[in-house]
């Protein structure tokens, strides 16, 4: 990577460095139902880079086959990614499948489905956390989602710090407006905001999370991610705590089979 790149997040990690403090951080990819070979380019960059990654899962449609594609994948925890990835919003508004919009008991109803269906397909991987799609979701189904078993939520932007089980991103790989990846110079304001943001004391010490859609990537996101990986690989002032941890939560089915190993003994 050019030592050209990200001249503004250096100097912000700079302090961190120099007085022994550490930056969390998380990373997040949305939309898998499948393998695909951009999904492969994904995970062999996080082999790479060697950090954790949470991916979304659409549980309708979703195939056995990305269970087998994740089963060797140890540091890859699946969360729950609406149900359909259907928008239900009204013409005109913002694309949402979980607004408010329909009755909060039939999105009750689908985000237990879709827990149902990713708890038994990836055990002890998938983590009880909602990721709305197109990171929206209306406030009466937000209140409900324990209701479907489902702690954890994690959208976009700075999370309030009292807000338990709550995990968000803050870096989003890619511009939507323009249909294409973020230039480093873009990424660089972005992500030089965020550490000077949590050095300041801001965030409570929230991880700053960086956002990818495999499936959405042209070359330019896909470079871009390569690069941030390596300019944050971990080292003392950046650390990539586990993911479930980050949510302070237990994977589906993990305290089950740990129940039935000691019922063994």
């Amino acid at each position: 990577m050019s030592a050209a790149l990200f001249p503004l997040a250096r100097a912000a990690l700079e302090p961190a460095r120099d007085d022994g403090r550490t930056i969390a951080f998380w990373w997040r990819d949305d939309d898998a139902r499948r393998p695909t070979e951009p999904l492969a380019r994904l995970l062999a960059l996080r082999r790479a880079a060697g950090v954790p990654l949470a991916l979304a899962v659409i549980p309708d449609g979703v195939e056995v086959e990305l269970a087998e594609t994740l089963a060797d994948e140890g540091a890859v925890t699946v969360l729950l990614h609406g149900w359909r990835h259907a928008n239900h919003a009204p013409e005109g508004q913002k694309r949402a499948e979980f607004g408010d919009h329909r009755p909060t008991g039939a999105m009750r109803d689908e985000a237990a489905a879709g827990r149902a269906a990713l708890a038994s397909l990836f055990p002890g991987r998938f983590l009880p956390a909602f990721v709305p799609p197109w990171n929206r979701i209306g406030e009466g189904v937000r209140t409900r989602l324990v209701e479907a078993g489902l702690q954890g939520l994690s959208t976009f932007g700075r999370a309030a710090p009292t807000e338990p089980h709550r995990l968000n991103t803050h870096l989003d790989l890619m511009n939507w407006r323009e249909a294409r990846g973020l230039t480093p110079a873009e990424a660089d304001r972005l992500l030089a905001a965020e550490i000077n943001h949590r050095l300041n004391g801001g965030g409570a010490g929230e991880p700053i999370g960086l956002l990818s859609h495999h499936l959405q990537h042209d070359e330019a996101a896909w470079t871009l991610l390569g690069a941030l990986l390596e300019l944050l690989a971990p080292r003392a002032e950046l650390v990539w705590p586990p993911v479930p941890a980050l949510f302070d939560l237990v994977p589906a089915n993990r305290t089950r089979l740990r129940d039935r190993r000691r019922a063994m003994k």
